[in-house]
């Protein structure tokens, strides 16, 4: 039977893609239409790369058993950890008489729908990396470009990625495919994006060999976002970064214009590589770019 008529505030943050979260979400929506007077809800469905540092950010400040913790959901109630899916259903048992009766296919597949929503706003382009480290195959990039925000500095980015554009009259590559990630910067970001000479003097943008600052709109406020590497005001070619932490030092210097949403696991490997005067020890290679389809 319910416990009681008290109010509640519940936040759940978990995996945008997984069938756990949306078991949870599928819960919080149950509660919320039947006793919505009880419930202030935050939901917050997170890409691969910022679930998973959410999740670590969790973790060290948890601590307890929470270092074993893998599950793709976690829930907050009057901003108290209560737990993942298992002690949220317990809950909500316990507090609202819900009672758990579809099947799990089915939340797989509104993972997946869900998902495919977001990689089709047409607002944005999805455009991917494959890396390779040392000359063996490293995992790939996912990058989601905020076109609605940024149009010039998305399509030059979108190009490069695809190849469209050939090369330059000065017989420049404008192909991201082949070059390197030239420069990892501790705790700062990771450069890439010389089409040219692979050392991070050279590369040109589809326009003219630079273009202006489009706008400084996106914020550098967290891992994954992603920029234009520059020398100075009004210089941007076709080098890039993506910052490892937030950096609001960068917010009116390098205009950022999207982010990573998958490959975490690549980020931290190339973050962890040995380098000397920044430059990777080993080759970081984009092997293939392209529209993500």
């Amino acid at each position: 039977m319910p416990s009681g008529s008290e109010k509640h505030t519940l936040k759940v943050y978990g995996l945008i893609n997984d069938a756990v979260f949306h078991m949870c979400k599928w819960t919080t929506d149950d509660i919320t239409r039947r006793h919505p007077a009880r419930i202030t809800l935050e939901l917050c469905p997170l890409v691969e790369l910022h679930w998973k540092h959410f999740l670590a950010g969790q973790k060290r400040q948890q601590q307890g058993e929470m270092w074993g913790y893998s599950e793709k959901a976690l829930i907050f109630v009057d901003d108290a950890l209560l737990g993942g899916p298992e002690e949220f259903i317990q809950w909500a048992q316990a507090e609202f008489g819900f009672t758990e009766f579809r099947p799990v296919d089915l939340y797989h597949a509104l993972a997946q729908e869900y998902y495919q929503k977001y990689l089709s706003n047409p607002l944005h382009d999805f455009v991917y990396f494959d890396v390779s480290i040392d000359g063996k195959p490293a995992g790939r990039l996912v990058l989601e470009l905020f076109t609605d925000k940024c149009p010039k500095t998305c399509e030059n980015f979108k190009a490069l990625c695809t190849g469209e554009k050939g090369e330059t009259d000065s017989h420049c590559n404008l192909h991201y495919e082949g070059s390197l990630f030239h420069r990892v910067v501790k705790n700062g970001w990771i450069q890439g994006g010389d089409t040219d000479a692979g050392r991070g003097t050279g590369g040109e943008a589809i326009f003219s060999p630079t273009f202006e600052d489009e706008n400084f709109c996106v914020p550098h406020d967290k891992r994954g976002i992603i920029g234009m590497a520059n020398n100075g005001r009004h210089s941007n070619g076709s080098q890039f970064y993506i910052a490892l932490q937030p950096a609001p030092w960068m917010d009116q210097k390098h205009v950022a214009f999207g982010q990573v949403i998958e490959g975490s696991d690549l980020i931290n490997e190339l973050e962890q590589q040995e380098t000397y005067n920044e430059r990777p020890n080993k080759d970081c290679l984009i092997v293939s770019c392209g529209l993500l389809k």
